[in-house]
């Protein structure tokens, strides 16, 4: 099963088996949850209101639901006065009818009383015993929130993709959803290889170094909306490998594993996906992150990223990214997160293979880091890379160039 051990694929050619095999293997799923705790989930349809919003004419300021005709001569020097016949605060309902020459005092929020068609605020009225000086003339459903002046019933008020925040949820509460149908959230598993890794409780000893790979790709991972676990650190041994993945892949959408992916004697990662599945991509022309692995377990993707961070993280970018954003519901042009600029030094590429090169953004100014793939502290100053195409040996300083931001 699969492909040639190491046989390099070009780039293109990659991206459109992953695309392939993430359309084929997994479908975006659905789930209902509560609204109150839906803030940063994605909407799976489109939403239409329930109710009128607000669902009654409302007083929007403190003051008295008048007719208001009875207003139209009224004037600091030659008030007007009405009869108070009720006092409404908000969630009363009077049964009491507003005619001319009356009025309600009202709370704002409060529901209009039956007749009224205005409010006078508190601050252009003198309150006397049972009666009302109005000292302002006020034009019909001034100060009043019209009965589905905010939303109107059956109306679409948020679409299939969106984003919750809390803006978006206030809505939802106000037309009485409980619970809302999202994205459900792709399951990715997480593992490092390499007999020369510890994690981060563990005592540092000579020839040992501490696990990055497995805690920066959940990030990535969790940035593309996904429910990421660590799994923990693979030793460089068959039957450990073997054993892990297949329990992992019965529990996870997409398994991700860093190391062990390259022609080495010690790495078994392609040996293994060989006999649980089936290898599509062993090997991307393509620098740094040469030795990538993809590869389908029951249904299960399963990527094997460089062990170099640098590479791993701009593998992980460059080829799954998009695909694991899209799965989770995230529609969006990822065009727009590419931005033009100048490079600043002169960059030599090797011919036949893709180049990434990390760089960051200064304004119009693009400056190229120049650390080879194990160097960590690139990744923390780095805003995004550059793509050298395969035939291109040199981007003179000066040149124009995109830069494909990091998430």
């Amino acid at each position: 099963m699969g492909t040639e051990f190491l046989k390099i694929m070009d780039c293109d050619e990659a991206s459109e088996i992953i695309q392939d095999l993430f359309k084929q293997n997994l479908k975006p799923q659905s789930e209902e949850i509560k609204v109150s705790e839906s803030y940063g989930r994605i909407l799976f349809e489109d939403v239409y209101s329930r109710i009128d919003f607000p669902p009654f004419n409302k007083a929007l300021k403190d003051g008295f639901a008048i007719v208001s005709s009875d207003s139209f001569t009224a004037s600091e020097e030659s008030p007007n006065t009405l009869e108070i016949i009720d006092f409404l605060e908000a969630g009363d309902v009077s049964d009491k009818i507003v005619e001319p020459g009356k009025c309600i005092e009202i709370s704002t929020g409060a529901a209009m009383p039956q007749g009224a068609d205005a409010v006078v605020m508190v601050e252009y009225a003198e309150k006397l015993d049972g009666k009302v000086n109005i000292l302002t003339n006020v034009t019909p459903s001034q100060d009043v929130g019209l009965k589905g002046s905010d939303i109107s019933q059956s109306n679409l008020i948020l679409k299939k993709g969106e984003v919750l925040n809390p803006g978006k949820i206030g809505v939802l509460l106000s037309q009485g959803f409980e619970t809302i149908e999202v994205f459900k959230k792709p399951t990715v598993g997480i593992f490092s290889s390499g007999n020369e890794l510890i994690v981060q409780d563990e005592v540092l000893e000579y020839g040992k170094i501490y696990d990055v790979n497995g805690g920066m790709i959940k990030s990535a991972a969790v940035s593309c909306s996904c429910d990421a676990h660590f799994l923990g650190i693979m030793e460089d041994d068959y039957s450990i490998v073997k054993d892990k993945i297949s329990s992992a892949v019965e529990d996870v959408d997409i398994l991700i594993c860093s190391g062990g992916t390259s022609a080495g004697l010690g790495d078994v990662l392609k040996h293994v996906l060989d006999e649980l599945g089936d290898v599509y991509i062993h090997g991307i022309s393509v620098q740094p992150g040469k030795p990538t692995i993809v590869g389908v377990i029951d249904n299960t993707i399963v990527v094997g990223l460089p062990g170099n961070p640098v590479s791993a993280l701009m593998i992980f970018n460059a080829f799954v990214l998009e695909n694991l954003s899209r799965l989770a519901g995230i529609d969006k042009d990822f065009s727009l997160d590419v931005v033009k600029g100048n490079i600043t030094k002169r960059i030599h590429s090797q011919v036949g293979r893709m180049q990434y090169q990390l760089v960051k953004v200064d304004g119009k100014n693009i400056v190229p880091i120049f650390k080879d793939s194990g160097a960590i502290f690139s990744l923390s100053t780095a805003d995004g890379f550059v793509k050298i195409p395969k035939l291109v040996e040199l981007v003179d300083e000066g040149e124009e160039v995109e830069v494909y931001l990091f998430k």
